[in-house]
């Protein structure tokens, strides 16, 4: 069986994506009781980018399979 190759540029991306939800998420925790609307943007950008970190886990996971 052929070892498989991961694309390490959709691996730094997803490690990226991570990051910036955290950062999201913090800001959204922070601004939740003073400014709810900004939170909720806040939590709309975390969402996508978790559904991004996800399509990159699918890819990966389908490589890994093949």
């Amino acid at each position: 069986m052929p070892q498989q190759q991961i694309d390490i540029n959709q691996l730094n991306q997803a490690k990226a994506n991570v990051t910036l939800t955290q950062t999201l998420l913090s800001q959204a925790i922070e601004k939740s009781s003073s400014d709810p609307t900004l939170a909720q943007e806040a939590l709309k950008q975390a969402a996508q980018e978790i559904a991004s970190v996800n399509q990159v886990y699918n890819t990966v996971q389908a490589q890994l399979t093949e």
